[in-house]
């Protein structure tokens, strides 16, 4: 895929853009911080050459004035609501963000539990989290909101949460995904803050929809399908528009809202705040993007993405069928085909020829190969396998992984785990190949490619076990999936 947005650029006037921000505030300013902190996967594929994880080192030049806030809602916590594109739930996530951003040298200051209304799995997160040493705050469900501006605005509303005490200029509020409690937290400490005299202001960093694109391009539309599930739709922004004459793009919810947050600020602050949604934005992906087909071609494709997702997600039953409806409508808007997606016909036609589930990954240089199901692995082991054997220049005939060493892992898998299958997934095969190329100079070049398969896109006959779904997802391989299952057991490993 050819680079089309430039990520030194990005990280120089993002930074400014915050300083910048904070400048005006003359206080502290609570960043409200949108989107995957670490690991954004979709903007890093729809926006070729973006950093997936920098937007954590921008705020790693920023780190002598800032801290992080981590918001989870305590009815996440409950339903162990999953964060789809890593498989772990948000509470896993909350310990994850903690221990990679300590780990950039980033100061984590506290986790606030928001919405709590007593429910038991919050109880046990905070018990597990105090018993560590860390800092927690639970806040409760905001009284009077959203019409009720006195008493939103008083001890009953925001004044009723317990006040997270911060000492740097920069305190950035995020959290592991959508309906977190990051804007009520930000604006809580806001009243705390002018409570005690103390200026603070509010700024939001989400990176989608990108406001200074048209409203049709690709990549806000792909932003439209990647959360076809949440009913967010791209608008222009209309409090922008009659306060500058400027055309801007946002999003539904941002827009609804606008009226509400606008008078609350006014009445912490006591003063004239911002005029419109995306005054409050301070983001600048959009000055960043240096070829613009490269990243409508970009979007188009994580479209077929999502639809493929959406389609898998329904048939899961995570999401209803009208998100899938959503999808297509989009799809149409652009004169997108599902068959546009290039590894769908390969993989279906190799389970055509051979009679069994399929894998099908093309490599950087167009040439698609695939992989089926045996006795021996699963279609992913054996898809990879094939893959990095072709990136080598390895004949398909020759076996890298001698018999003698795969046997004795499905004995275990069979006789001592007592598993029903003894298959081999794509994690085992390539901890068999690391083996073998301990004495094999041909397994060692094979890989040697491995590296090479990230960003590749592939495609898959049947709905993945989790276990295979996962390693393809660490090795960065774009997987999507027809939503079949791959029998009629209602448990497969």
């Amino acid at each position: 895929m050819p680079i089309g947005f430039d990520p030194t650029q990005y990280m120089t006037v993002q930074r400014e853009k915050i300083l910048e921000r904070i400048e005006r505030t003359q206080g502290r300013l609570y960043l409200e911080f949108g989107g995957k902190l670490l690991d954004d996967y979709h903007a890093a594929r729809v926006l070729p050459g973006f950093d997936a994880g920098g937007k954590a080192a921008l705020l790693q030049t920023l780190s002598d004035r800032l801290e992080i806030l981590l918001c989870i809602n305590a009815g996440d916590i409950e339903k162990n609501k999953l964060r789809a594109d890593l498989g772990i739930t948000y509470e896993r996530d909350v310990l994850r963000l903690m221990d990679d951003l300590r780990g950039m040298g980033l100061h984590v200051g506290a986790v606030v539990i928001t919405q709590y209304r007593g429910q038991p799995g919050a109880d046990i997160f905070r018990k597990k989290l105090e018993m560590r040493e860390e800092r927690v705050f639970v806040h409760q469900y905001t009284k009077g909101y959203p019409t009720d501006i006195a008493t939103i605005v008083s001890e009953e509303g925001y004044g009723a949460n317990p006040y997270i005490p911060c000492t740097q200029p920069l305190v950035v509020v995020t959290a592991p995904g959508p309906g977190s409690g990051k804007l009520a937290t930000c604006l809580s400490q806001m009243y705390h803050e002018h409570r005690q005299d103390r200026a603070a202001g509010y700024a939001k960093f989400e990176t989608f929809p990108i406001w200074n694109l048209p409203i049709n391009h690709p990549v806000n539309l792909a932003y439209e399908a990647a959360t076809a599930d949440l009913d967010d739709v791209n608008m222009i922004d209309p409090f922008h528009l009659d306060a500058y004459g400027e055309t801007a793009v946002n999003y539904n919810r941002d827009v609804e809202v606008f009226p509400i947050l606008q008078a609350i600020l006014s009445r912490i602050t006591q003063a004239e705040g911002y005029r419109s949604p995306t005054d409050m934005g301070v983001n600048m992906a959009g000055r960043c993007i240096t070829d613009d087909v490269a990243v409508c071609e970009a979007a188009r494709q994580e479209i077929l993405r999502r639809y493929y997702r959406t389609r898998l997600d329904h048939k899961l039953g995570r999401v209803e069928e009208t998100a899938i409806h959503k999808v297509e409508m989009i799809m149409s808007r652009l004169n997108l085909r599902a068959e546009d997606r290039d590894v769908v016909a390969p993989a279906l036609a190799k389970e055509r020829e051979r009679g069994a589930p399929a894998v099908a990954v093309r490599l950087p240089d167009g040439h698609v190969v695939a992989g089926r199901a045996t006795g021996l692995m699963s279609a992913p082991a054996a898809a990879v396998l094939n893959a990095m054997k072709s990136k080598a220049g390895i004949p398909d005939d020759l076996h890298l992984i001698m018999p003698g060493v795969l046997s004795p892992i499905q004995r275990l898998k069979n006789q001592t785990y007592r598993l029903r299958s003894p298959v081999l997934n794509l994690d085992e095969v390539l901890i068999a190949l690391t083996i073998s190329a301990a004495t094999n100079p041909l397994v060692e070049r094979a890989l040697l490619g491995l590296e090479s398969l990230r960003g590749c896109e592939a495609h898959a006959t049947y709905i993945l076990p989790e276990t295979d779904e996962e390693i393809l997802r660490r090795l960065d391989i774009r997987l999507t999936c027809e939503p079949d299952f791959p029998g009629k057991n209602l448990y497969y490993e």
